[in-house]
């Protein structure tokens, strides 16, 4: 949620910010209309409250018709305060309503247009010539197919489409990774965490999740809980309605992610590319909201090393105003080469949402000027499927092997390279 101090004292700020996001700018001027009627709400209220304690005094004093006459205009003026306050309580539901639909504010250097309008910060690493080495490359399911992987169908005999089992040295991968992701990430000062992947609808409104994501969202009725997209739910969450004394606060989740994908029927259903559940190493940072775009440099950087020690190429993008999620200010991209597409494919992102998520969800630090929200930042560290495919993909040699990087040798006892089955 925006500061409402915005709101009075520069609505075009955010008619700006509404504009880059491609989103309706007339809801500021409802916003205005709306702020206004709550407070003159409170006020109607608050003044009929002071003649009442007022009356109250006159009527302790007053004898005889005096008193009856007053006693008649408390019971009036009791039923006026009731209706008021009722009214308060409408104008800040309305007030409210509306701005959970403002998304946060775009910053100023973010690239303005839609999804294709992304800027290319820097390209990292090479992709390989697999002409110039004599072979085809295969795709990340044939090749886990050769490899004893992964199981597309036994994953939809169990669980329908878009779903898979990894199996063998697929699943010793994954482990592989989490091994990996997560002892970076305690290098770099994070407390691993593994937080619920069942949450409290106050958990998914306040990190931004049942607005325009909503369509993307399990939900479970029974329970009213719902199944994260990612642990930056929980993470958010963890301090919500909270005062910290110590910032900033890192950490670093591992946990299963449900997406419906309902906006992508029809797309990269081959493989494990796009699928209604996948693992994630997400980081997650509360901080004072001075520090956060440093902060957003940090996780952008860890997410850069992850994928270099990995040998994968890539691209990083900052991502353009239209295509921002409704809690992030800005996001960077990191799109790695994928060879069988001839194209690079979003791996990792890494969102600042400055103060929005914090006021949503009553997170606030003690500062030197006392207490106030903080900021909320999160970052993508290894999204399994798309890492595995990546490595399949970019490290396969012609006879159907897969070379395994370095750094992940030691989480893989060792192994140079991962066979095909016999």
């Amino acid at each position: 949620m925006i500061d409402p101090k915005v709101l009075r004292t520069d609505p075009d700020r955010i008619r700006r910010s509404q504009e880059a996001r491609g989103e309706s700018v007339e809801l500021v001027d409802e916003l205005v209309a709306a702020d206004e009627a709550r407070r003159a709400s409170i006020v109607a209220f608050e003044t009929l409250r002071a003649e009442q304690k007022s009356l109250g005094k006159e009527v302790a004093r007053a004898k005889g018709d005096d008193k009856a006459k007053l006693l008649e205009r408390t019971k009036a003026l009791s039923s006026e305060a009731k209706a008021a306050e009722a009214g308060v309580g409408e104008a800040e539901e309305r007030f409210t309503t509306l701005m959970k639909q403002v998304g946060n504010l775009v910053l100023d250097d973010v690239p303005r247009g839609g999804e294709d309008d992304g800027v290319v910060l820097e390209t990292v690493g090479a992709p390989r010539d697999f002409a110039a080495e004599g072979f085809a490359p295969r795709d990340h399911l044939e090749l886990g197919q050769l490899l004893g992987a992964i199981d597309m169908e036994r994953g939809a005999k169990i669980s329908g489409s878009r779903f898979y089992v990894l199996t063998g040295v697929g699943a010793q991968l994954e482990i592989s990774l989490l091994n990996l992701a997560m002892q970076k990430a305690a290098e770099w000062g994070f407390t691993p965490m593994i937080p619920p992947a069942l949450v409290k609808p106050s958990a998914m409104e306040g990190t931004g999740f049942l607005g325009q994501a909503a369509q993307d969202v399990y939900h479970l009725p029974a329970d009213d809980l719902y199944l994260v997209g990612t642990s930056e739910v929980a993470l958010a969450a963890y301090h919500s309605d909270e005062i910290l004394d110590e910032l900033p606060k890192q950490y670093v989740a591992y946990s299963p992610c449900f997406r419906r994908e309902a906006g992508a029927h029809g797309r990269d259903t081959r493989g494990i590319f796009r699928v209604h559940w996948f693992d994630k190493v997400e980081m997650f940072v509360h901080c004072d909201p001075a520090d956060a775009e440093d902060w957003h440099q940090k996780l952008l950087a860890y997410e850069k090393e992850f994928l270099q020690a990995l040998e994968i190429p890539f691209q990083v993008l900052d991502v353009a105003s239209g295509d921002l999620g409704l809690s992030a200010a800005r996001k960077f991209d990191c799109y790695a080469w994928l060879p069988t597409q001839e194209r690079y494919r979003e791996v990792t992102s890494t969102s600042n949402c400055t103060d929005f998520q914090a006021r949503r969800l009553g997170i606030r630090g003690r500062f030197e000027d006392g207490v106030r929200p903080i900021a909320t930042l999160n970052g993508t560290l290894c999204a399994m499927t798309r890492i595995i495919i990546m490595l399949l993909e970019n490290h396969q040699q012609a006879d159907g092997s897969v070379r395994v990087p370095e750094a992940l040798r030691p989480y893989l006892g060792g192994r140079e390279a991962l066979q095909p089955l016999g």
